[in-house]
């Protein structure tokens, strides 16, 4: 699974240039360790010149109420055809999740050691994700969940999974509206260029700890 991820080089311009939009929120502030129910930064196919925020977690919106629980944070690439909660918003509400890395936990003798996964040049990339909109008695909730797949080369050591990191000349084919679902699942592969995994502090392990030491190497 994908539990926790950063957004550290969230400056306007960079973002702008990057994905290529028009606008961003007002006053994104570089997250070191973004947790399950907060606000991340999407690019959807409801807005593809737009970066936006939605809260991490997927509420669908026939739900009865908004669930805090930490379920819906990721789809497995291989049943998310199947799933009733993700296949609607697979064929027609897909995003782009922007990050720049992700951390995983191996498990060892000693213990759960955390990792940061990034790509070698430090750059932005973005997770393949999916969106839905709540609404009840006129309560608008936008959230998302992140789709993940098996592991790469790197990632096997770590983790059996991985989120979906899509390649540059993927991310606009693969929220436009003209990319079925059949096709958009064939993007749904581990990464494989240019990625490294770093060994860091456990102040990751708690979501309280939002700054700059968290990726401190161990």
């Amino acid at each position: 699974m994908c539990g926790r991820f950063s957004l550290i080089n969230a400056e306007a311009n960079k973002l702008k240039k990057r994905f290529k939009v028009k606008k961003t929120p007002k006053g994104l502030k570089p997250r070191y360790n973004i947790a399950p129910g907060q606000s991340v930064a999407v690019i959807s196919n409801k807005n593809p010149e737009e970066i936006t925020e939605m809260r991490w977690g997927l509420v669908p919106h026939w739900a009865k109420e908004i669930n805090t629980r930490y379920s819906m944070i990721n789809a497995r690439a291989e049943s998310i055809l199947e799933k009733p909660a993700y296949r609607e918003p697979f064929r027609d509400k897909r995003c782009l999740i922007i990050a720049d890395s992700f951390y995983e936990w191996k498990k060892t003798a000693s213990g759960k050691v955390p990792y940061r996964i990034k790509l070698k040049d430090n750059e932005l990339f973005a997770f393949a994700g999916i969106w839905d909109m709540w609404d009840k008695d006129g309560e608008e909730l936008y959230s998302c969940s992140i789709i993940t797949t098996g592991p790469n080369e790197l990632m096997s050591g770590i983790h059996e999974r991985m989120p979906v990191i899509l390649r540059c000349e993927n991310e606009e084919r693969y929220i436009s509206g003209e990319t079925g679902a059949e096709t958009a699942i064939k993007l749904m592969l581990p990464y494989e260029n240019g990625m490294e995994a770093v060994e860091i502090s456990k102040l990751v392990n708690s979501p309280a700890n939002d700054r700059k030491e968290v990726i401190d190497p161990a």
